[in-house]
């Protein structure tokens, strides 16, 4: 195991002369805002090492250098998690990347194939997940807690090259890279506490709930991150639902609120919440938040969204690609309801040609469903 500075640059050096690499992470979240980086594995076609972040004096440099290169494609498995700690350590997304996850669906192999049931169906190898729940902060670890790690990558390799054989066979290989493009984007991990609010369920309509809401949920995203708290440590998302209803204005009106521990409206931060709570309530009425109204759908869009749920069923069995990548069910609501206009990725690039077309032909009728040989067709008129 990589546990020096010098021993780490060796290693990204020999790793950055391959034309890709394979990388996994394992950390701990439970207790921290972001997550606390354990261990660092990477794999090339004829190298693979296990670095310790933890070890004392490591600079991690070198590997964020190996990051930044954009001659190798980085390779990961379910990859959202593991570019947010790079980005929040080094300050940088690798690019360009490969998400064998996404792939698999594009691929046919289903909805968020997990990594092992992947491995299963490409290699027929079996892969022992005793140790994914481990605490992996702790030093030594065992053997089987570093073949288990080790595995996450190894594994990838042959993983990577297969979906990327196959992607190549089928013309696919555009559709993933706009896929890559959200991965790769700083603002799917780079959010503004202003926008935090967006995280939680809409169960609040009017705007000056939805006002403090927002001013609230701000505060605890600043307070969480720089504590480095999980936002529940800080206030419970039911605690910010009340205080969002009920609007208190000081601190004895705090208090009362069924969600807020005794004497917590003593504390800075219970003072803190009544000062968001007055600066929501004084914005100006043109300023407050909004939540969208979906407009009344038009006679017999339920009907058309089942019968576009059918269509995606038998787009996605078709041309071998998981439904939930090319629609969901509200991207389908849209649709019965916008047609051509629905704001929509099913009316944009590969999808719009693989289901979107078809779908509004359905709508409009110009496209039929049958029942043949104890199967369901799409027939054109």
């Amino acid at each position: 195991m990589i546990e020096t500075t010098a021993a780490l640059e060796e290693a990204c050096l020999k790793l950055a002369q391959s034309d890709f690499i394979t990388i996994d992470t394992e950390f701990l979240r439970e207790t921290t805002f972001w997550p606390e980086l354990c261990l660092i594995q990477m794999a090339s076609p004829d190298l693979e090492v296990i670095v310790d972040p933890l070890a004392k004096g490591i600079d991690l440099a070198p590997f964020f250098t190996l990051m930044a290169d954009t001659s190798v494609i980085k390779v990961f498995h379910a990859a959202r998690q593991d570019i947010e700690i790079i980005f929040h350590l080094g300050n940088l997304i690798p690019h360009p990347i490969f998400d064998t996850q996404v792939a698999a669906m594009v691929c046919g192999f289903g909805d968020s194939v997990s990594y092992d049931q992947l491995v299963q169906k490409v290699k027929n190898v079996h892969i022992d997940k005793t140790s994914r729940f481990t605490d992996w902060s702790r030093r030594p670890l065992s053997e089987k807690q570093l073949d288990y790690a080790l595995a996450d990558v190894t594994h990838l390799r042959d993983v990577y090259l297969k979906l990327k054989e196959e992607l190549e066979r089928e013309g696919r290989a555009g559709w993933l890279t706009e896929e890559m493009a959200i991965l790769e984007s700083r603002e799917t991990y780079d959010l503004h506490p202003d926008d935090a609010w967006h995280r939680l369920k809409m169960r609040l309509r009017k705007p000056q709930e939805l006002a403090v809401m927002k001013f609230v949920t701000a505060w605890r995203e600043r307070e969480a991150r720089s504590r480095n708290v999980p936002r529940s440590r800080v206030l419970k998302d039911d605690a910010i639902y009340e205080i969002a209803q009920q609007q208190p204005k000081d601190t004895e009106a705090l208090a009362r609120l069924r969600t807020i521990p005794k004497g917590w409206e003593r504390s800075a931060s219970g003072a803190a919440i009544v000062e968001q709570v007055n600066a929501a309530l004084d914005l100006p009425k043109t300023d407050m938040p909004h939540v969208q109204r979906h407009s009344h759908a038009p006679e017999g869009a339920q009907a058309a969204v089942e019968l576009l749920k059918v269509l995606l069923r038998l787009t996605s069995e078709k041309h071998g690609v998981a439904s939930k990548v090319i629609a969901n069910t509200e991207d389908l609501e849209k649709i019965a309801a916008e047609g051509e206009n629905a704001d929509v990725p099913a009316m944009q690039g590969w999808r719009r040609e693989l289901f979107g077309d078809v779908a509004l032909k359905l709508i409009a009728g110009g496209v039929g469903l049958r029942f043949v040989d104890k199967r369901v067709e799409a027939v054109e008129f």
